[in-house]
Protein backbone atom coordinates (compact mmCIF):
# COMPACT_ATOMS: atom_id res chain seq x y z
CA UNK A 1 0.00 0.00 0.00
CA UNK A 2 2.99 2.36 0.68
CA UNK A 3 3.69 2.57 -2.40
CA UNK A 4 0.09 3.16 -3.99
CA UNK A 5 -0.66 6.19 -5.81
CA UNK A 6 -3.94 7.53 -7.06
CA UNK A 7 -3.78 7.35 -11.28
CA UNK A 8 -5.50 10.61 -11.97
CA UNK A 9 -3.84 12.63 -9.48
CA UNK A 10 -0.67 10.87 -10.22
CA UNK A 11 -1.12 12.12 -14.20
CA UNK A 12 -1.85 15.36 -13.32
CA UNK A 13 1.46 15.31 -11.40
CA UNK A 14 3.32 14.20 -13.79
CA UNK A 15 2.33 16.09 -16.46
CA UNK A 16 2.75 19.14 -14.50
CA UNK A 17 6.29 18.05 -13.78
CA UNK A 18 7.08 17.88 -17.67
CA UNK A 19 5.85 21.42 -18.08
CA UNK A 20 7.67 22.53 -15.59
CA UNK A 21 11.16 21.23 -16.30
CA UNK A 22 11.11 19.12 -19.62
CA UNK A 23 13.44 21.01 -21.54
CA UNK A 24 14.89 23.61 -19.22
CA UNK A 25 18.32 24.30 -19.54
CA UNK A 26 19.55 20.55 -19.16
CA UNK A 27 16.96 18.71 -18.35
CA UNK A 28 14.66 16.10 -19.69
CA UNK A 29 11.52 14.34 -18.30
CA UNK A 30 11.37 10.73 -18.47
CA UNK A 31 7.59 8.76 -18.21
CA UNK A 32 8.31 6.33 -15.99
CA UNK A 33 5.71 3.25 -15.17
CA UNK A 34 7.40 1.04 -12.79
CA UNK A 35 7.36 -1.83 -15.13
CA UNK A 36 3.87 -3.13 -16.71
CA UNK A 37 3.03 -6.13 -14.08
CA UNK A 38 2.89 -3.03 -11.07
CA UNK A 39 0.53 -0.73 -13.24
CA UNK A 40 -2.62 -0.79 -14.05
CA UNK A 41 -4.62 -0.67 -17.14
CA UNK A 42 -5.63 2.92 -16.32
CA UNK A 43 -2.32 4.04 -15.29
CA UNK A 44 -0.59 2.44 -19.13
CA UNK A 45 -3.16 4.26 -20.61
CA UNK A 46 -2.66 7.62 -19.13
CA UNK A 47 1.06 7.31 -19.67
CA UNK A 48 0.84 6.56 -23.35
CA UNK A 49 -1.69 9.26 -23.54
CA UNK A 50 0.92 11.56 -22.15
CA UNK A 51 3.82 10.08 -23.77
CA UNK A 52 1.76 10.98 -27.14
CA UNK A 53 1.34 14.80 -26.44
CA UNK A 54 4.90 15.34 -25.03
CA UNK A 55 6.94 13.35 -28.23
CA UNK A 56 10.11 15.06 -27.19
CA UNK A 57 10.00 13.25 -23.46
CA UNK A 58 11.36 10.19 -22.77
CA UNK A 59 9.28 6.72 -21.72
CA UNK A 60 11.42 4.49 -19.39
CA UNK A 61 10.38 1.48 -17.79
CA UNK A 62 11.84 -2.47 -17.95
CA UNK A 63 10.89 -5.57 -19.99
CA UNK A 64 11.56 -9.05 -20.01
CA UNK A 65 14.38 -8.81 -17.24
CA UNK A 66 13.13 -12.86 -16.62
CA UNK A 67 11.43 -15.82 -17.17
CA UNK A 68 8.95 -15.73 -13.69
CA UNK A 69 8.42 -11.73 -14.54
CA UNK A 70 7.24 -12.82 -18.29
CA UNK A 71 4.64 -15.14 -17.35
CA UNK A 72 3.61 -12.62 -14.88
CA UNK A 73 3.06 -9.95 -17.15
CA UNK A 74 1.19 -12.61 -19.40
CA UNK A 75 -1.16 -13.19 -16.41
CA UNK A 76 -1.92 -9.86 -16.38
CA UNK A 77 -2.53 -9.00 -19.81
CA UNK A 78 -3.44 -12.36 -21.87
CA UNK A 79 -4.39 -10.55 -24.91
CA UNK A 80 -1.40 -9.14 -25.39
CA UNK A 81 0.84 -10.90 -27.51
CA UNK A 82 4.28 -10.78 -25.54
CA UNK A 83 5.53 -9.14 -22.68
CA UNK A 84 6.84 -6.07 -24.40
CA UNK A 85 3.48 -5.90 -26.51
CA UNK A 86 1.73 -4.45 -23.22
CA UNK A 87 3.16 -1.28 -23.82
CA UNK A 88 2.71 -1.16 -27.45
CA UNK A 89 -0.87 -1.68 -26.83
CA UNK A 90 -0.83 1.15 -24.04
CA UNK A 91 1.31 3.84 -26.91
CA UNK A 92 4.40 3.50 -24.80
CA UNK A 93 7.11 2.20 -27.47
CA UNK A 94 7.98 5.42 -29.84
CA UNK A 95 11.27 6.95 -30.23
CA UNK A 96 13.07 7.96 -26.72
CA UNK A 97 11.39 4.98 -25.21
CA UNK A 98 13.96 3.04 -23.34
CA UNK A 99 13.42 -0.62 -21.94
CA UNK A 100 16.18 -1.55 -19.32
CA UNK A 101 17.17 -5.42 -19.87
CA UNK A 102 15.56 -6.56 -23.38
CA UNK A 103 16.99 -10.15 -22.42
CA UNK A 104 13.88 -12.80 -23.24
CA UNK A 105 12.76 -11.36 -26.60
CA UNK A 106 11.28 -13.25 -29.79
CA UNK A 107 11.51 -12.14 -33.52
CA UNK A 108 8.83 -9.84 -33.41
CA UNK A 109 9.58 -8.50 -30.42
CA UNK A 110 12.70 -7.11 -32.15
CA UNK A 111 11.00 -6.27 -35.03
CA UNK A 112 8.63 -4.10 -33.03
CA UNK A 113 11.62 -2.27 -30.95
CA UNK A 114 13.20 -1.49 -34.53
CA UNK A 115 9.83 -0.60 -35.81
CA UNK A 116 8.59 1.58 -33.29
CA UNK A 117 12.53 3.19 -32.26
CA UNK A 118 12.13 1.75 -29.08
CA UNK A 119 15.67 1.24 -27.55
CA UNK A 120 17.24 -1.41 -24.91
CA UNK A 121 19.32 -0.08 -21.92
CA UNK A 122 21.28 -3.45 -21.49
CA UNK A 123 22.35 -3.84 -17.73
CA UNK A 124 25.22 -6.23 -17.97
CA UNK A 125 26.31 -5.97 -14.20
CA UNK A 126 22.67 -6.51 -12.99
CA UNK A 127 21.93 -9.21 -15.57
CA UNK A 128 24.77 -11.33 -14.37
CA UNK A 129 24.32 -10.74 -10.56
CA UNK A 130 20.79 -11.40 -10.97
CA UNK A 131 21.57 -14.58 -13.02
CA UNK A 132 18.78 -13.03 -15.20
CA UNK A 133 20.09 -14.18 -18.60
CA UNK A 134 22.39 -12.84 -21.59
CA UNK A 135 21.14 -9.99 -23.75
CA UNK A 136 21.22 -11.00 -27.76
CA UNK A 137 23.75 -8.70 -28.84
CA UNK A 138 23.99 -10.73 -32.36
CA UNK A 139 20.09 -10.73 -32.79
CA UNK A 140 19.84 -7.44 -32.12
CA UNK A 141 22.60 -6.12 -34.72
CA UNK A 142 20.76 -8.55 -37.23
CA UNK A 143 17.58 -7.27 -36.88
CA UNK A 144 18.82 -3.29 -36.14
CA UNK A 145 17.54 -3.14 -32.76
CA UNK A 146 18.54 -0.20 -31.20
CA UNK A 147 20.97 -0.55 -27.81
CA UNK A 148 23.13 1.38 -25.61
CA UNK A 149 24.70 0.15 -22.63
CA UNK A 150 23.98 0.89 -18.35
CA UNK A 151 24.20 0.11 -15.07
CA UNK A 152 20.81 -0.56 -13.39
CA UNK A 153 20.77 1.58 -10.81
CA UNK A 154 18.50 -0.89 -8.65
CA UNK A 155 20.25 -4.22 -9.69
CA UNK A 156 23.65 -3.10 -10.69
CA UNK A 157 26.71 -3.84 -9.21
CA UNK A 158 28.93 -0.80 -10.05
CA UNK A 159 28.46 2.80 -11.85
CA UNK A 160 31.77 2.38 -12.96
CA UNK A 161 31.95 2.53 -16.99
CA UNK A 162 34.75 -0.09 -16.69
CA UNK A 163 33.10 -2.79 -14.75
CA UNK A 164 29.79 -1.78 -16.72
CA UNK A 165 32.10 -2.70 -20.18
CA UNK A 166 33.80 -5.16 -19.07
CA UNK A 167 30.09 -6.88 -17.64
CA UNK A 168 29.34 -6.40 -21.15
CA UNK A 169 32.03 -8.59 -22.66
CA UNK A 170 31.63 -11.45 -20.06
CA UNK A 171 27.52 -11.57 -21.08
CA UNK A 172 29.09 -10.63 -25.04
CA UNK A 173 31.40 -14.56 -24.90
CA UNK A 174 29.02 -16.18 -22.57
CA UNK A 175 25.77 -15.54 -24.23
CA UNK A 176 26.65 -16.06 -27.90
CA UNK A 177 29.54 -18.46 -27.45
CA UNK A 178 28.69 -20.98 -29.78
CA UNK A 179 28.93 -18.13 -32.61
CA UNK A 180 32.04 -16.39 -31.51
CA UNK A 181 31.19 -13.53 -31.06
CA UNK A 182 32.98 -11.12 -29.29
CA UNK A 183 32.73 -7.51 -28.94
CA UNK A 184 35.55 -5.58 -29.40
CA UNK A 185 37.01 -3.16 -26.78
CA UNK A 186 35.76 0.06 -29.84
CA UNK A 187 32.50 -1.57 -29.86
CA UNK A 188 32.17 -1.54 -25.91
CA UNK A 189 33.38 1.87 -25.50
CA UNK A 190 31.25 3.29 -28.57
CA UNK A 191 27.96 1.14 -26.67
CA UNK A 192 28.81 3.67 -23.45
CA UNK A 193 29.48 7.02 -25.14
CA UNK A 194 28.06 7.47 -28.40
CA UNK A 195 26.03 4.53 -28.98
CA UNK A 196 24.29 5.29 -25.57
CA UNK A 197 23.43 9.05 -26.59
CA UNK A 198 22.26 7.67 -30.13
CA UNK A 199 20.11 5.12 -28.33
CA UNK A 200 18.52 7.94 -26.01
CA UNK A 201 17.62 10.20 -29.08
CA UNK A 202 20.41 12.72 -28.17
CA UNK A 203 23.49 11.61 -31.19
CA UNK A 204 25.10 15.43 -31.73
CA UNK A 205 23.95 16.43 -28.29
CA UNK A 206 26.17 13.97 -25.94
CA UNK A 207 28.61 11.27 -26.58
CA UNK A 208 31.14 12.60 -28.21
CA UNK A 209 33.89 14.74 -29.21
CA UNK A 210 32.22 16.50 -32.09
CA UNK A 211 31.96 20.38 -32.57
CA UNK A 212 28.63 21.65 -31.46
CA UNK A 213 27.80 18.91 -28.70
CA UNK A 214 28.19 19.06 -25.17
CA UNK A 215 31.25 19.20 -23.95
CA UNK A 216 31.30 16.54 -21.22
CA UNK A 217 34.13 14.69 -20.88
CA UNK A 218 36.27 12.53 -18.32
CA UNK A 219 40.48 12.64 -19.28
CA UNK A 220 42.05 9.17 -18.53
CA UNK A 221 44.90 8.61 -17.82
CA UNK A 222 46.41 5.22 -19.04
CA UNK A 223 49.07 5.24 -16.49
CA UNK A 224 46.96 5.88 -13.71
CA UNK A 225 48.39 3.01 -12.01
CA UNK A 226 51.70 0.75 -11.73
CA UNK A 227 49.62 -2.50 -13.04
CA UNK A 228 47.97 -0.15 -15.64
CA UNK A 229 50.96 1.49 -16.82
CA UNK A 230 52.98 -1.96 -17.70
CA UNK A 231 49.74 -3.28 -19.41
CA UNK A 232 49.47 -0.06 -21.67
CA UNK A 233 53.32 -0.27 -22.18
CA UNK A 234 53.14 -3.22 -23.93
CA UNK A 235 49.57 -2.45 -26.03
CA UNK A 236 50.21 -2.45 -29.82
CA UNK A 237 47.11 -1.18 -30.83
CA UNK A 238 44.00 1.08 -29.95
CA UNK A 239 41.89 -2.09 -29.26
CA UNK A 240 44.51 -3.37 -27.11
CA UNK A 241 44.73 -0.01 -25.31
CA UNK A 242 40.98 0.74 -24.78
CA UNK A 243 40.93 -3.03 -23.46
CA UNK A 244 43.09 -2.95 -20.91
CA UNK A 245 41.68 0.12 -19.71
CA UNK A 246 38.30 -1.99 -19.89
CA UNK A 247 39.95 -4.85 -17.39
CA UNK A 248 41.94 -2.89 -15.19
CA UNK A 249 40.17 0.33 -14.83
CA UNK A 250 38.58 1.79 -12.21
CA UNK A 251 38.08 5.82 -10.24
CA UNK A 252 42.14 6.05 -10.56
CA UNK A 253 41.99 6.35 -14.00
CA UNK A 254 39.85 9.59 -13.92
CA UNK A 255 42.43 12.59 -14.06
CA UNK A 256 40.01 15.01 -14.89
CA UNK A 257 36.23 15.55 -15.42
CA UNK A 258 34.80 18.39 -17.80
CA UNK A 259 31.07 19.46 -17.32
CA UNK A 260 29.06 21.08 -20.32
CA UNK A 261 32.21 23.56 -21.97
CA UNK A 262 29.81 24.00 -25.11
CA UNK A 263 28.58 27.60 -23.91
CA UNK A 264 32.16 28.32 -23.79
CA UNK A 265 33.66 27.57 -26.84
CA UNK A 266 34.10 24.41 -29.10
CA UNK A 267 34.49 21.34 -27.75
CA UNK A 268 36.35 19.57 -31.14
Amino acid sequence: DGVRDDTEQSLIDTEALIQRWHGVDRLGYAITPRFAPTSTPEQLRGAGELAARYPGVWIQSHVAENLDEIRWAHELFPASRSYLSVYDDFGLLRERAVYAHCIHLDEHDRALMRDTGAVAAVSPTSNLFLGSGFFDYAEADRVGMGYGLASDVGGGTSFSPFHTMLAAYYVGREGQAKRGLSLSPQHLWWQHTAGAARALGLAGVVGNLQPGCEADFIVLNPQATPLLARRTAQAGSIDELLFAMIVLGDDRLVEKTVISQAKYGSCA
